[in-house]
């Protein structure tokens, strides 16, 4: 049962601008203890909250700095349940409840709402998208705006918005610029946004809704301030001692959500599917596999992308945005980037293990890099258990065959500089994967179905054309190391940092680059020569050109408008303010799988309304690709 404590009005002790949405960092000192207690005791020094806007469904988890007894200052946790001489300390949270009703901007959710779409609030589906902080918030965000309006009901005119043939748009005199005037019809759906409650006048109420150090918002917090108290207490009497310290957040926002992706079929066959456990449909003896390059926290600078709200930008918004969206893909397998080494071992492997996934790993080399190993980025490749078994896994370190190399082919007193260039700490992971499921083509000798599954990063600066080149080479070469071993269906995923056309990109699909390709000019080592060499026998194609592939399912017209016809790649993978283009690819043997199906492309148009990625929605600056195959019959060699 939740507790309410009235209180006087909370502007007397506590600053009043939370009201405007401002994030607060109230902390009291805690030195009244002494009064109590004339020895050194366990003290609260301060507190803050990292994260600036509280989010329903993001875990807040306040700094703590105490004073201990022997006055060393700490941020350990001192539990009820492990007491130090005698204090611990006790957490609460509230929901502060005042008698001014808020609403929160769809498009801006730290902006206070001051009008409303009266098609959306009519549609309980769309009624948290109805608010908006301003006339020009709303027409900028017409061309999105109007496609909820079209899915909804067609193409029917809304009573609140009236928009020319040139797509500008004045607002109808039925706008009201002020909230109090926008309430929905008696008759219409429930509001998303919490009303006010009854309460004593002039006073506050404090709904206790935590008491535990860390609280995650709810959708009951949507337009609430919370209030964190930290206090010392006697482990005897439970009683506090001294004031407690204690935070004001701004008001709780809903967390964004996009627009779901879908998966497209494309292979033009009506294949019977089922609904798996989880409700999701696949067709028989298929599997689907996600690649996605997630932006590693610290290559999240606000300075590379101011654009994106800091709120959005943050750590501890982004982990569940991303973990939120991955989970919801429900591929059977899983290939990420820039996966940091601590956010692997503390967040990713355990929350996919609860969504019976199995994960494996392989952290950059820090040769190069420097500071801590923990946030050392890598690649992740998770399977689900009930899909695949584990069988080998091999990691692939460029740094260990540049070193090779340049022992094989650099004079000696060339070594060092051609080691500054070729050494970029990037690697790759190569899974090899038994199937589970039913339904498999297996031929006569009865051999088991294994896939192969590279997942890389390839190194991100566009000068060194030669090292793009000749990592994925090298890769290239260990995967025809492993065909040559096994009769196996291939997967090559991943960040190859290299656009379509490219001299890495042709590689990989033509299985030869053209001595006359632009990109072999730069080989300042000689690396790439004799250049007949660039050459390997997997027949790889990219996954995604099965959009533009001739004979696929009728009704992908919109979808071919998202990919480059000259190169059969989508327009963009990558999408920031300063560039846009592809860098992620999914490639397969040809000669053992086919495409069943791909998920459906971003509009570049949805995601400037937010200016680049990332963005409150989209939490990288790179899209997840994701495509569905399908093993082929096997054929006696």
């Amino acid at each position: 049962m939740v507790d309410h404590l009235t209180l006087p009005s909370i502007s007397s002790p506590f600053p009043r601008n939370h009201i405007n949405n401002q994030t607060i960092l109230c902390f009291y000192s805690s030195s009244p203890i002494s009064r109590c207690d004339a020895k050194a005791m366990l003290s609260v020094i301060r507190v803050h909250l990292p994260s600036e806007i509280p989010i329903v469904g993001c875990e807040l988890t306040p700094y703590v700095l105490v004073r201990r007894p022997d006055k060393s200052a700490a941020t350990d946790d001192v539990p009820e349940s492990a007491p130090l001489d005698g204090y611990f300390l006790r957490y609460r949270w509230y929901r502060v409840h005042s008698d001014k009703k808020v609403t929160i901007c769809s498009v801006h959710p730290t902006q206070q709402a001051t009008l409303q779409c009266v098609f959306c609030s009519k549609r309980r589906s769309l009624v948290s998208k109805s608010y908006h902080c301003s006339p020009k918030c709303f027409v900028d965000a017409w061309q999105h705006h109007k496609t909820l309006h079209e899915a909804e009901n067609g193409n029917e005119e809304d009573e609140l918005v009236r928009f020319n043939s040139t797509g500008s748009g004045v607002l109808s005199g039925t706008l009201s610029g002020s909230m109090s005037n926008l309430s929905l019809a008696s008759n219409g759906p429930t509001p998303f946004y919490p009303s006010s409650i009854s309460q004593k006048s002039g006073g506050e109420t404090l709904v206790e809704v935590g008491s535990c150090k860390t609280y995650t918002p709810t959708a009951d917090d949507i337009g609430y301030v919370l209030k964190f108290e930290c206090a010392v207490a006697n482990a005897e009497s439970k009683q506090v001692v001294g004031h407690p310290s204690t935070i004001l957040t701004s008001r709780v926002i809903p967390a964004p959500s996009p627009s779901p992706r879908k998966l497209i079929p494309v292979n033009g066959a009506d294949v019977m599917g089922h609904l798996d456990q989880d409700g999701r449909i696949q067709s028989a003896g298929s599997f689907t596999v996600l690649s996605y390059n997630i932006l590693s926290d610290t290559s999240a600078s606000s300075d590379l992308y101011s654009y994106c709200p800091p709120w959005a930008l943050s750590w501890s918004y982004r982990r569940h945005n991303l973990l939120r969206e991955i989970v919801g893909y429900r591929a059977d397998v899983v290939c990420l980037q820039e996966v940091q080494s601590d956010h692997f071992h503390e967040i990713f492997a355990p929350e996919l293990d609860k969504h019976g996934y199995q994960a494996l790993y392989k952290r950059k080399t820090n040769e190069v890099l420097s500071g801590s190993t923990s946030a050392i980025d890598g690649c992740a490749t998770f399977f689900r258990r009930d899909r695949f078994s584990h069988v080998k896994k091999y990691d692939v370190e460029f740094n260990k065959a540049a070193q090779s190399l340049t022992e094989a082919i650099i004079p000696p007193t060339q070594k060092r500089t051609a080691l500054n260039r070729l050494v970029k700490d990037n690697i790759a992971l190569i899974v090899v994967l038994e199937a589970k499921f039913g339904n498999q083509p297996v031929d006569s000798s009865g051999k088991r179905q294994l896939i192969c599954v590279a997942n890389t990063h390839v190194n991100v600066q566009q000068e060194l054309k030669d090292v793009k080149l000749w990592q994925v080479h090298t890769l290239l070469k260990g995967l025809e190391k492993i065909a040559a071993s096994a009769d196996i269906p291939m997967l090559v995923c991943g960040d190859f940092n290299t656009l379509p056309g490219s001299a890495p990109h042709t590689l990989l699909v033509m299985g030869k680059v053209d001595p006359l390709h632009p990109d072999l000019l730069v080989d300042p080592l000689g690396i790439l020569r004799p250049q007949t060499k660039l050459t390997h026998q997997l027949p790889l194609v990219s996954a995604y050109s099965s959009f533009v592939r001739p004979g696929t399912g009728l009704g992908l017209e919109q979808h071919r408008r998202r990919m480059d016809l000259n190169t059969n790649e989508p327009l963009f993978t990558n999408c920031t303010r300063d560039f846009i283009g592809t860098h992620d690819y999914i490639f397969y043997t040809a000669d053992t799988l086919m495409v069943e199906s791909l998920l459906d492309l971003l509009d570049e148009d949805g995601l400037r309304k937010d200016t680049a990625l990332p963005s409150p929605e989209w939490s990288s600056n790179h899209i997840a690709l994701l495509a569905e195959f399908r093993c082929m019959p096997r054929t006696r060699r």
